[in-house]
């Protein structure tokens, strides 16, 4: 099965297992606080999402914008996980946990941005897209 480079990324494999904890530690909340659960959770989709869709486009100019929004994501994320933890929705182990990643993540993202920017500065950027099989035609003698 085909992984795209970026796959392999601290920080995207960060930004997605932010994802996934973030889905999971709203769920207790997510009916009486409706609207923050899914905040939080659009917010952490948006950061992989982003990030997923800039490289894909091909285009460094196009990546290092998306890495921004998804860096903007975060940034409204660690917000909302300050503020789930001052109105007691979260436990202060889990506070920890959440803000932790998702502060560590931020960190490696603002890192991936300004590297992206040298690397456009040089001119070496380079995507690597899976193959796309062609199928031969049938020859008959």
């Amino acid at each position: 099965m085909y992984e795209a480079p970026y796959e392999k990324l601290i920080v995207y494999k960060q930004i997605c297992e932010l994802r996934k904890l973030i889905y999971k530690h709203t769920v207790p909340f997510a009916k009486s606080e409706p609207r923050r659960a899914s905040q939080m959770r659009d917010a952490s989709r948006s950061a992989k999402q982003n990030f997923k869709e800039g490289y894909q486009r091909g285009s460094i100019r196009i990546f290092i914008n998306s890495c921004k929004i998804s860096y903007g994501s975060l940034e409204e994320l660690i917000g909302d996980i300050d503020d789930c933890k001052d109105d007691g929705l979260f436990s202060l182990e889990i506070y920890n946990l959440l803000n932790d990643l998702a502060k560590k993540t931020h960190y490696l993202l603002n890192n991936y941005i300004q590297s992206l920017y040298k690397i456009e500065k040089e001119g070496t950027w380079k995507v690597i897209h899976p193959q796309k099989q062609t199928k031969q035609p049938n020859k008959t003698s």
